[in-house]
């Protein structure tokens, strides 16, 4: 049989809450302190996204450049001095080779001999050309007196030929007269072949001289070109340096023979150096020509910084512009983000304070801003 029991009475073992543990409590004040902080980070760097990173495009992908000149040999022979070595600072015009110079010594001489053996000719030309016309006005008169004579034959032999028939001439006087007749037609042809003759050789004398002075004779100014050439070559034995810079790769060696084009140094003109930065073709999209640029070197440290400028873009990517181009027809492509090279000028202030040589590492701060 059951038995009533009042509410009241009865009794509910509920669980009871005991005391936190300190050990729990610090965990999780950590986890709401790393959320935190998570949190602050995360808007920081959206913070700094939106008003710094956004305002520059930064690579520490650069490197110092410049334009080298390459001293080559212009002329051949052997090298009898080389005055300088690598690391050497040199000026522009300072000698940094000798070569042997006997070969273009003779090559001058024998130039300059040719120029004054057709500088007498032409002057030779000119005093025949007097001598010349003096024959041209005698041969002109030997045929002046050609003709007379062949006109008085003439007369003499028409005088007498209406009598041959009649015998007041007899047949001796007859011939005597024809004869001469005939000798004066050969006289005055003989005479006026000697005139063309004398006036063809003053022509062709004159076509050679007349109208230009020895100097700008043609003959004269093509052996005066040869002695030009010759003692280009001679000055071409000292080799001197094209810029200021550092010499760099010589090999040039004394008794070595070189030909014109060997190279034989490298100047690397340091004064003028430029910086090549290669950015990430997503930070080029606010680049522009002229923007500032702010550069450090692993060589000074950050505590060092130069100021720059753009002045150009690549005509091509890395990968374009390679010996080897990356060949991406193919099914087993991978798209990887491209690389432009930009070119950025350095304050030439900054560059004497803090020398610089190529192909140093820089990092480099284009300000987007400006």
């Amino acid at each position: 049989m059951n038995k009533h029991v009042p509410t009241d009475e009865l009794v509910v073992d509920a669980p009871s809450k005991g005391p936190i543990s300190p050990a729990s409590a610090k965990r999780k004040m950590g986890f709401l302190l790393l959320g935190g902080a998570v949190a602050l980070a995360a808007a920081g760097f959206s913070a700094y996204q939106a008003t710094v990173a956004s305002r520059h495009a930064v690579t520490d992908n650069a490197y110092v450049d410049a334009e080298t000149a390459q001293v080559t040999a212009l002329t051949n022979g052997p090298v009898a001095e080389v005055r300088v070595v690598d690391t050497q600072a040199v000026k522009k015009g300072d000698v940094l080779v000798v070569l042997d110079e006997a070969d273009r010594r003779l090559e001058l001489d024998q130039a300059l001999a040719a120029l004054d053996q057709v500088q007498r000719k032409v002057r030779s030309l000119e005093a025949n050309s007097g001598s010349l016309g003096g024959q041209v006005w005698a041969r002109r008169a030997d045929l002046i007196r050609a003709k007379a004579e062949l006109e008085r034959a003439q007369v003499e032999f028409e005088r007498r030929r209406p009598l041959a028939g009649t015998g007041a001439v007899s047949g001796e006087e007859m011939t005597l007269v024809k004869t001469n007749l005939e000798a004066a037609k050969a006289a005055y042809g003989q005479a006026e072949a000697n005139l063309r003759a004398a006036e063809g050789a003053q022509a062709t004398n004159d076509a050679l001289i007349k109208g230009v002075p020895v100097i700008q004779n043609p003959e004269v100014a093509a052996a005066r070109f040869r002695v030009e050439q010759a003692r280009v070559a001679l000055s071409r034995t000292v080799v001197r340096a094209p810029v200021d810079g550092i010499v760099t790769k010589r090999t040039a060696q004394v008794g070595q023979m070189v030909q014109p084009g060997a190279l034989m140094m490298t100047v690397v003109p340091v004064q003028q150096a430029y910086v090549t930065a290669n950015f990430k073709e997503v930070q080029l999209k606010k680049v522009r020509v002229g923007q500032s640029v702010e550069l450090t070197s692993d060589l000074y440290g950050e505590k060092i910084a130069y100021r720059g400028r753009v002045v150009g873009f690549s005509g091509g990517t890395g990968a374009a512009t390679a010996i080897v181009p990356a060949q991406n027809a193919t099914g087993n492509w991978i798209k990887v983000v491209q690389r432009l090279p930009v070119r950025i000028a350095l304050d030439p202030r900054d560059l004497a304070a803090h020398p610089l040589k190529v192909g140093l590492s820089m990092t480099a701060d284009i300000d987007l801003a400006r």
